[in-house]
């Protein structure tokens, strides 16, 4: 199924020269474009995208959610969009799982989970499953909805991302897509993916201040959702609807 759609990868990268080859080689030969959306990097992380294939494109303001923005952008006329990291944590050879159920049309989203998965010894620090274990708690209470995760790796269909319109510019990316996809209506799945320790230093989870930016972000993003949105009633996934 997944050859009757076309699909592009954008990978936001900041000071990933070690990994992003690493990165691009593992991605399927079924994918039809890699974006790199390089943050503002200093190591060349660019220049190694490119010869390793990858189309780049820069977005100068700091920001994941800003460097995600910026390769939505550049992937225009494809049927599907993968967002994945740029340290090689996550593994293209696993990527059929997020697309597949896009393809089929079993859903609008899938959500690569790290927690439900096989992570490799050390691949997630003890504030990240706890980040992650308080954050989909909390939009359970609020909506109903059961995420295990918050992960990076992830597909959506294009025409679920446009309407949608994602807004975020730093590290309430990934949260604000899933609370969208619950206010939305999108079918929606969670399925388990591997996770491994990252090639470099992590710039959010390895440090103090970018863990509690990053905290601050994903729950600031879920309270102002849950107190300025008319509808909070639960919305199940596509599991639950088959």
């Amino acid at each position: 199924m997944r050859n009757q759609h076309t699909i592009a990868v954008i990978i936001p990268a900041f000071d990933e020269a070690m990994a992003i080859g690493q990165v691009i080689d593992g991605i399927p030969e079924w994918v039809d474009q890699t974006i790199v959306a390089d943050n503002a990097s200093t190591d060349g992380t660019a220049d190694t995208a490119r010869a390793h294939g990858a189309r780049v494109v820069h977005e100068p303001q700091p920001g994941y959610g800003a460097a995600c923005l910026r390769g939505i952008e550049a992937a225009t006329g494809y049927d599907i969009i993968v967002f994945m990291d740029g340290d090689y944590s996550d593994r293209g050879n696993e990527m059929h799982l997020l697309t597949d159920p896009i393809s089929s049309g079993a859903a609008d989203m899938v959500i690569g989970s790290r927690t439900s998965g096989i992570a490799e010894a050390g691949s997630l620090t003890p504030q990240q499953r706890w980040g992650n274990w308080l954050a989909c708690t909390m939009i359970y209470m609020f909506w109903g909805a059961k995420f295990t995760d918050l992960g990076s790796y992830r597909a959506i269909s294009s025409a679920s991302l446009k309407a949608i319109d994602m807004q975020d510019r730093g590290f309430g990316w990934t949260v604000e897509m899933q609370l969208k996809a619950i206010l939305h209506g999108l079918r929606w799945q969670e399925v388990p993916v591997s996770y491994f320790r990252r090639i470099g230093a992590s710039k959010i989870s390895g440090t103090v201040r970018g863990t509690i930016l990053a905290g601050h972000a994903i729950i600031g993003t879920i309270l102002r959702t849950a107190f300025t949105t008319k509808s909070k009633n639960p919305i199940s996934n596509s599991a639950d609807r088959a």
